[in-house]
């Protein structure tokens, strides 16, 4: 009987050639860019359970090809004019001894593999994926050239913002109102962050004449929209803390904004530098990685918040404003043609409306009344 041995040599090439193309990976955003659709599925179906730890592993794991898929097509449409900014010239995947068709049969790759794993999951998944891919697509190729158009290429972000966090709120299986209303948060988020990272690129985007807002406006009509967009995202998380669509206790992450804009005044102060404005997206980033993990908090401990009180069960919690009638939560019958919940109020919590409609699926074979969200 024979057996064959692999040298070790060759597992030292292959090895080698791993960690190349690692290397080409932006590993720090890719990170990054994971919470938005973490968030929305959280939102969607709850504490993961074992019924939902697959689906949320296969999100995860598709989301990371996505998200690579997007930062290596950019790279390999930019190889020219990032080898002619001062800024990226290093960082280059060629200088790492990656030639530019294999970048381009990675992407390729990556983004086969993010929509097989996509659509194990549900068509509107899939199809929200393969929006996220043509936004890419229209923002990175030079046949189209996004990149290079002002305001289009802030609307792709604003755009590509919404879709992110919807991709992990349809598991969920409805994408309504309420996963609409927290898109938006994430939405002007992703949009500021990007004219803040066309601020950084501003001296190799004016060297190879690419006209991003920054360039065709200037810096300081960018920073300010930038900063005008950031405003608007702490101002839109504290409505909806309050309104009760997030935790009302988030409300209290206004408090983060003062020194947002502290740091923000600074880094304008010190001229836009490309140093100053790598710093400052540091330490944004830090905030709203504080945001994302109070988020995650709030919705685990919330239900037992509520429950303690006597109130609603965990997949009533973030389904709008609380004030008014709670009615019981009637299990379906098993036979019969009446399937109605019941109307006899459970709790009055105060006076006011009533609690809109819940938005998730049925859970642990209850139902509410079918009320629509942010009806009187």
């Amino acid at each position: 009987m024979s057996t064959s041995v692999i040298p070790l040599s060759s597992i030292s090439t292959a090895k080698a050639a791993a960690a190349r193309y690692l290397s080409c990976l932006r590993l720090p955003e890719i990170l990054v860019l994971q919470g938005s659709p973490l968030l929305g599925a959280l939102f969607a179906t709850g504490l993961p359970t074992a019924e939902t730890v697959g689906p949320l592993a296969i999100l995860t794991a598709a989301n990371v090809a996505l998200v690579a898929h997007i930062f290596m097509i950019n790279d390999w449409a930019g190889l020219t004019t990032d080898l002619a900014d001062p800024n990226r010239a290093a960082g280059v995947f060629t200088v790492r001894g990656v030639g530019r068709g294999e970048i381009g049969a990675l992407a390729a790759g990556l983004l086969a593999l993010s929509l097989l794993l996509f659509s194990r999951l549900s068509p509107s998944t899939l199809g929200l994926a393969l929006a996220i891919a043509a936004l890419s697509a229209l923002y990175s190729l030079p046949r189209f050239n996004w990149k290079g158009r002002p305001l289009l290429s802030s609307a792709a972000h604003l755009a590509g913002g919404v879709l992110h966090f919807l991709l992990g709120y349809s598991l969920g299986g409805v994408i309504d109102r309420r996963g609409l209303a927290l898109a938006t948060f994430f939405a002007v988020t992703f949009a500021a962050g990007h004219l803040t990272q066309e601020l950084r690129d501003h001296q190799g985007d004016v060297l190879n004449a690419i006209r991003t807002n920054a360039v065709i406006f200037g810096q300081r009509r960018t920073f300010a929209a930038s900063l005008a967009l950031f405003t608007l995202a702490y101002a839109l998380l504290f409505v909806l803390a309050l309104q009760g669509i997030l935790p009302r206790l988030l409300a209290a992450l206004a408090v983060l904004y003062p020194l947002h804009l502290r740091w923000s005044l600074k880094t304008l102060a010190e001229g836009l530098t490309y140093a100053s404005i790598c710093r400052l997206q540091a330490r944004y980033r830090a905030l709203y990685a504080l945001i994302g993990l109070a988020i995650v908090a709030a919705l685990c401990g919330a239900p037992r918040s509520y429950l303690s009180q006597g109130g609603a069960l965990p997949h009533e919690i973030f389904s709008g404003n609380l004030a008014g009638e709670f009615y019981p939560l009637s299990p379906r019958p098993k036979s019969g043609l009446d399937d109605r919940p019941s109307r006899k109020p459970r709790r009055k919590i105060s006076e006011g409306r009533a609690a809109p409609r819940n938005f998730l699926e049925e859970a642990h074979g209850y139902r509410l009344p079918p009320r629509d969200f942010l009806s009187g």
